[in-house]
C-alpha cells in the first residue's frame, strides 16, 4: 500500500467507527427513553420506581440516579429509522449456526495482544459526534461509569466492571460483519424469540424462526437450565465476558454484569425466567445494580486520565494478573 493510500484508509476506518458508536448510543438512548416513558405516569414516585429496579429494599440508590429527572432525552425522529434498520440486520443474521461459528472463532483465534489499559485507549477511535447528551469518546464513558461506581464506594471489582464493560466493542476492529454482531440488545438463540425483544417482528426473516428445533419455548434448552448454558446473541458483551472469564479473577457477579448488561429483555422486561436457575436470581440482582451506572453516568465533564491512571492500572493488574491479554 502506498503512503498516499494510508491516510484515506485511516479516515474510512474512523468514519466507520463513528457510525458504529453513533448507532450504539442511539440504541442505549432508546432504552433510556423506554424506561423514562414508563416512569412519567407517576413522576413523583420516580425514585421509588428506581429502587424497585434495583430489586432490593436495602440497596443504596446510585448517586447517578438523582439527576435523571432533569435529563433532556434526545428525539428519535431521525434515529428511529437507523435503529430499525440495524435490528432488521441483527435479527436476520444472529442464527444458531452463526453463534456456534463465532464461538469457534473465539476459541481458535488470537486477534491481538495488549494490556487492558492500551485496549481502553484504542476505544478513543469510537466517537459519536451526533449524540446531544455527550460529545465524549467511548473511553470517557468507561471512566465516567467507573468513577460513578467508585464514588458510591462499591467494591473494587465493581469499579473495574464499570471501566471494561464495553471493552468488547474492540471486536468491531477485528472480524465483525458490520454493526449487528457487535452492539445492540442481546437475546438467546436456539429457542423461541420473546416478544419482549425490541423489534421482535424482524425475526421472521431469520432462518431459525421456522425451524422446529428452535422455535419452541425451550428449543435446544431445558427448563431452568441456567443462563450460563444458554447462547446469547454474539456481540461485545459475550466477547468481553469470555475474555474476562478465561483471563481474569473477577467474581461471578462481575462476569454477569459484563455478559448481561445488554440483555434488556431479561433484566428490564422479565423475559426468559423459565431458563433461569437459582444462581441466575443472584446474578439478576447484580446486573440491576450495575445498569443505572451504565445508563445515567454520562456528563460533559471529562475525566482527567492522568489523575486516575495509576489507580486504575493498579485495579486492572489486581484482577488481570497476566497483564498482556489475548484479545
Amino acid at each position: 500500500m502506498s503512503r498516499i493510500d494510508k491516510p484515506r484508509t485511516q479516515h474510512q476506518n474512523t468514519d466507520k467507527s463513528r457510525l458504529l458508536e453513533q448507532l450504539d448510543e442511539d440504541i442505549q438512548e432508546l432504552n433510556q427513553l423506554k424506561q423514562k416513558i414508563k416512569q412519567l405516569e407517576e413522576e413523583k414516585q420516580l425514585k421509588e420506581q428506581q429502587l424497585e429496579q434495583l430489586d432490593t429494599t436495602s440497596a443504596q440508590v446510585p448517586s447517578v440516579m438523582f439527576n435523571t429527572t432533569y435529563r433532556e432525552y434526545r428525539q428519535y425522529d431521525l434515529a428511529y429509522n437507523r435503529v430499525k434498520e440495524f435490528y432488521k440486520e441483527q435479527h436476520r443474521y444472529q442464527t444458531v449456526a452463526y453463534n456456534i461459528q463465532a464461538r469457534i472463532n473465539f476459541k481458535t483465534k488470537v486477534r491481538d495482544k495488549m494490556t487492558i489499559w492500551d485496549a481502553l485507549l484504542k476505544l478513543n477511535h469510537l466517537l459519536d459526534e451526533s449524540d446531544p447528551d455527550t460529545e465524549l469518546s467511548q473511553i470517557e464513558h468507561a471512566f465516567q461509569t467507573a468513577e460513578a461506581i467508585r464514588k458510591d464506594n462499591k467494591p473494587r471489582w465493581f469499579q473495574l466492571v464499570g471501566l471494561i464493560h464495553d471493552l468488547g466493542k474492540l471486536l468491531y476492529f477485528y472480524e465483525s460483519k458490520g454493526q449487528w454482531d457487535v452492539v445492540g440488545d442481546t437475546f438467546p438463540v436456539g429457542c423461541r424469540y420473546s416478544t419482549k425483544i425490541i423489534h421482535h417482528e424482524f425475526f421472521k426473516d431469520n432462518p431459525d424462526y421456522k425451524n422446529p428445533l428452535y422455535n419452541t419455548k425451550y428449543g435446544i434448552y431445558s427448563p431452568h437450565c441456567g443462563l450460563e448454558n444458554v447462547m446469547l446473541s454474539w456481540g461485545h458483551d459475550e466477547y468481553m465476558y469470555h475474555l474476562a472469564k478465561e483471563q481474569s479473577r473477577l467474581p461471578p457477579q462481575a462476569l454477569a454484569m459484563i455478559r448481561y448488561h445488554s440483555f434488556y429483555p431479561w433484566h428490564q422486561e422479565g423475559a426468559y425466567k423459565y431458563l433461569m436457575n437459582k444462581k441466575d436470581e443472584e446474578m439478576l440482582k447484580a446486573v440491576k445494580e450495575f445498569n443505572p451506572y451504565d445508563l445515567y453516568s454520562k456528563t460533559d465533564v471529562k475525566c482527567n486520565l492522568e489523575e486516575v491512571k495509576d489507580y486504575y492500572i493498579e485495579l486492572i493488574d489486581e484482577f488481570f494478573p497476566k497483564k498482556v491479554i489475548d484479545f
